[in-house]
């Protein structure tokens, strides 16, 4: 599939996974159907949809299917793969009809459910993929992780996620830290996305010579989660946060998220104001300024940085802070 698409994209979760799987041996036609109902939906309103597969955690709650494996076992136990196997494949047969579907997303931060070490998460990651490839040939197939495979030894090594077509990071300044070194519109937080985007690069440079700064890189998720900020602040940290990424090369934005949560739900604090629209659908600030930006800049070529930078010699948050806050310039007080 061509990089970058011109039609506005959405990531959408396939699978409350329980639900679409209640047993390793069955996938459920009913929540097949719905997919392909939404799937259709989506096309008729100019959406394209990442499909995400093994949902695990949204907004910190957990889907996990009965027979789910903790931790290594869920990477390395022959079972639980048959039963991965056997929902991809029958994703697949609702994907290939839709011609609005990139491909499928591996699963919402699948490391923040089952952790293990990165060579057995790679090696899971790449029988995945060619997985993915035989049922979806014409898909293009993302690993969402979180930031810390970025930071820390977790689960995937850096250079396998960013040797994918299209590594899709994950942006937060309260989740990633970016309030220790500055406040909400300081560069640790106004730049996150940018500097984000050069460290993955930094990994692509360390196996793939002069093309790595021209790597894509997709913003798949990211908001403030910063309590203090109104949607006016917020609605100005995104249009410089993505404006500063996208002078970084990145191609791609996905808000996290469309709608803000209903308090009557129980839920962190933190995930109640994140839409761009509110809970019954009016447009916010953030989301009057998200449209400005996909107007301005949708369909044009995404130029890419050429200062190649070798990534930290030992992957921990403070080095990998350290190193993008010399990348910003920045020098916290």
């Amino acid at each position: 599939m061509p990089l970058p698409r011109s039609a506005p994209i959405i990531s959408v979760s396939s699978s409350i996974w329980p639900y679409f799987q209640p047993n390793p041996k069955w996938v459920s036609p009913l929540h097949l159907e719905r997919l392909d109902q939404l799937l259709s939906l989506m096309a008729e309103r100019h959406l394209d949809a990442v499909v995400t597969v093994f949902t695990g955690q949204l907004s910190g709650w957990y889907f996990l299917p009965p027979f789910n494996k903790p931790a290594t076992a869920f990477y390395t136990d022959a079972a639980m793969w048959q039963a991965q196997e056997l929902f991809i494949r029958n994703l697949a047969r609702v994907l290939t009809s839709k011609n609005n579907v990139i491909g499928f997303d591996v699963g919402n931060e699948i490391n923040t459910c089952w952790s293990t070490d990165p060579a057995t998460g790679d090696a899971w990651m790449a029988k995945l993929f060619a997985l993915m490839q035989e049922v979806h040939p014409q898909g293009l197939h993302v690993n969402g992780v979180d930031e810390r495979p970025w930071f820390e030894s977790n689960t995937f090594s850096p250079q396998a996620l960013v040797a994918r077509p299209l590594p899709a990071m994950h942006c937060y300044p309260y989740w990633s830290g970016s309030l220790k070194y500055g406040g909400p519109m300081d560069p640790p937080s106004i730049k996150l996305l940018a500097a984000m985007a050069s460290l993955i690069r930094s990994y692509a440079g360390s196996d793939s010579g002069s093309d790595a700064q021209s790597k894509p890189v997709w913003a798949e998720e990211f908001n403030t989660c910063v309590e203090s900020l109104d949607q006016k602040q917020n609605a100005e940290w995104l249009e410089k946060s993505v404006q500063a990424a996208i002078a970084s090369g990145v191609g791609w934005f996905t808000y996290w998220d469309s709608h803000d949560v209903d308090r009557k739900f129980d839920f962190n604090p933190l995930e109640y104001s994140l839409g761009l629209l509110t809970n019954d659908g009016k447009v916010k600030e953030q989301g009057r300024v998200f449209k400005q930006l996909a107007d301005a800049y949708r369909g044009k070529p995404v130029v890419y940085p050429n200062q190649p930078c070798p990534p930290p010699a030992n992957r921990t948050h403070e080095t990998g802070w350290r190193w993008m806050l010399d990348w910003m310039g920045w020098k916290p007080s």
